[in-house]
């Protein structure tokens, strides 16, 4: 399948943020449009990490991202 080009109109669409959040074997990446923490932050205790991607990164995938980027060290206790 062929990729389009990103327009400026589609670049407001992608993702805006690299999130680390806890995950049930460890540290998992997420894209996210949007930095919101829910209502009566429930994902706050979840996050662990987070990234404003510049405009040029949105476009990447999560693995790129996430070598990039890697997680942060998670405290076991």
């Amino acid at each position: 399948m062929a990729r389009r080009r990103t327009t400026d109109r589609d670049a407001d669409d992608l993702p805006r943020y690299f999130v680390w959040v806890r995950g049930l074997e460890g540290p998992e990446p997420q894209k996210w449009t949007a930095m919101d923490f829910g209502i009566g932050d429930w994902k706050r205790p979840l996050v662990l990490a987070y990234l404003e991607l510049p405009e040029d990164e949105r476009h990447l995938s999560l693995s790129v991202l996430a070598r990039r980027y890697p997680p942060p060290r998670v405290d076991l206790s």
